[in-house]
């Protein structure tokens, strides 16, 4: 039980905060009244008049679509946050990924492997993000050949524009992959049985239905992509960049991982006939995780904040998004809590999520 001291100090701490907040509230509130800006939330609904280099928003009665000068401030807002949201999912599976198979080259047996993966993770780490997004951007994305003269390659097409990638769409086959699933959760605990069955009702499926996905080649017109998933310059560089940097981290934070389970955990494995494959995936990985998740988190955290930098490379995410509503509006206070609440929630979404695989994969201990 806490002592009253205790409690007392931690009550007069939490009341100077929110005097601080309150003091700070009343004083915007009166500057601003003085100016003759009321705070209210009703600019949201006034048409943004700006138009984006990409993104979709969305419109009662339409749905999602791709955003227009004719919607509201709020509309914009939204498109800034799916931009940055597809930053973020998408950056932090490469980077868990790339990380991983860093970790595994810093620790490989094999010299020039792990002198690779040593030079890349000092050299991304020690250098500013900032630095790296222009480089990306500036150095290498806007250096390709022009739209007219662009690169094709594996049925893609690179320009100076952007990348222009082929679509994969689900096809009729995906039933069959959706029937696996349920196959193996409804037989997880009968083992070969839910492996074999599983098996057997996808090659069936594939067998009457066709494959499971349907690819639809990317089509480069002569103004434009025609056909395809198109990634701007700026998105592919924004996403390149925080990739990349972020990867060095997990690394390092996995390696960390891996070297803190005990050396006797491999030569039990190896007693007992593993080979260094199974002992690394059955043995070592499990117990790596549970000591990597609680830092990790800390470093997806950072991805999600670090894809406001994308405003140094004309990428419209939230924050760039809102700096052109703040400007235009004249309500940077009301703007910038949106936003703040906004990042907040992501961050919070984020580590509810962590520390939920966290607890699952935690050791439980009955006494």
């Amino acid at each position: 039980m806490p002592r009253p001291r205790d409690l007392l100090v931690q009550a007069m701490v939490l009341g100077l905060v929110a005097w601080g907040l309150a003091a700070l509230w009343t004083t915007a509130k009166v500057r601003m009244a003085a100016q003759g800006i009321p705070f209210s939330f009703a600019f949201l609904s006034q048409e943004a008049g700006f138009s984006l280099s990409e993104g979709i928003t969305f419109a009662p009665g339409e749905g999602f679509r791709p955003y227009q000068p004719s919607d509201t401030y709020l509309q914009a807002l939204l498109a800034g946050f799916l931009n940055t949201l597809k930053v973020t999912l998408l950056g932090l599976l490469g980077a868990t990924l790339l990380g991983l198979l860093l970790a595994l080259g810093r620790l490989s047996a094999n010299p020039l492997a792990r002198g690779l993966a040593f030079a890349y993770v000092e050299a991304v780490r020690n250098t500013p993000l900032l630095l790296q997004l222009f480089v990306w951007y500036f150095a290498i994305l806007l250096k390709l050949p022009p739209w007219e003269r662009g690169i094709a390659f594996a049925g893609a097409f690179l320009s100076q524009r952007g990348l222009l990638l082929p679509e994969l769409a689900l096809a009729p086959g995906a039933w069959g992959l959706v029937l696996a699933g349920v196959w193996a959760w409804a037989f997880r605990r009968r083992g070969l049985l839910a492996r074999v069955g599983s098996l057997a009702l996808f090659l069936a499926s594939w067998a009457l239905l066709g494959p499971p996905f349907a690819v639809r080649p990317a089509v480069p017109g002569p103004f434009g992509p025609l056909g395809g998933i198109f990634l701007s310059p700026e998105y592919a560089a924004l996403l390149i960049g925080v990739t990349l940097y972020t990867s060095a981290f997990v690394a390092e934070v996995v390696r960390g991982a891996i070297l803190a389970v005990p050396k006797g955990q491999w030569e039990a494995a190896y007693a007992l006939g593993l080979s260094y494959p199974d002992t690394f995936r059955l043995v070592v990985l499990p117990q790596a995780v549970r000591i990597a998740v609680p830092p990790l988190a800390n470093q997806y955290l950072n991805l999600a904040k670090n894809t406001s930098l994308g405003v140094a490379v004309g990428y419209p995410d939230l924050f760039s998004v809102y700096s052109t509503v703040a400007n235009q509006s004249g309500r940077s206070l009301e703007a910038i809590l949106l936003v703040m609440a906004v990042y907040l929630s992501l961050s919070l979404s984020i580590s509810a999520l962590v520390n939920g695989y966290n607890r699952r994969v935690a050791l439980r201990w009955k006494l």
